[in-house]
């Protein structure tokens, strides 16, 4: 695969399997150990399933971005209009292409497009509190953490299967503009 620029398009059905294998392998089982995004060693099973991808593609307040390379999905993410603010989710950059800034890249589309859009002030995500390398990166392009927590869904298993009982999300927030 080579290094050219990405290429951004709002995902559609037709991506839907590609989607889910892509949002897979970037957090769970061994191949996401690839990269540096795994949470394998927190959540076994799957990270989505077909049914919220195509719930995503389909909302008239949301957009999952599919980003291209030499025509290949190589990597996507939520954007959802939320009360005055966008929601950043389902972010996944294949394994073997993290650490190359291609993240860094979405991130950066995924702000300009919400802002642009939405004309929202604020991006907002939810991040598991013990992906301490994760929520770092994260402050490093702008976000804060706020202190304000939600469980985790214990017990749905289309969230995947925890493998501790300490489990829950923390969210992070960035101004746009």
């Amino acid at each position: 695969m080579d290094h050219a620029d990405p290429t951004f398009r709002a995902a559609t059905e037709d991506d839907i399997p590609v989607l889910v294998t892509l949002i897979d392998s970037a957090y769970r089982g061994d191949a996401s150990r690839v990269g540096w995004t795994t949470e394998a060693d927190l959540l076994a099973g799957q990270r989505t399933d077909p049914e919220a991808v195509a719930a995503v593609i389909k909302d008239p307040d949301s957009t999952l971005l599919a980003v291209e390379r030499a025509g290949e999905l190589v990597a996507c993410c939520q954007l959802e209009k939320r009360d005055g603010h966008a929601y950043f989710g389902m972010f996944a950059v294949r394994p073997q292409l993290q650490g190359t800034g291609l993240g860094r890249a979405v991130l950066r589309e995924a702000e300009r497009s919400a802002g642009e859009a939405w004309g929202v002030a604020e991006m907002h995500m939810t991040v598991i509190t013990q992906r301490e390398d994760l929520i770092a990166w994260y402050e490093r392009r702008g976000y804060a953490r706020t202190g304000r927590m939600s469980p985790f869904p214990y017990g749905d298993e289309r969230f995947g299967l925890p493998q501790r009982d300490d489990l829950a999300f923390e969210l992070l927030v960035k101004p746009l503009g």
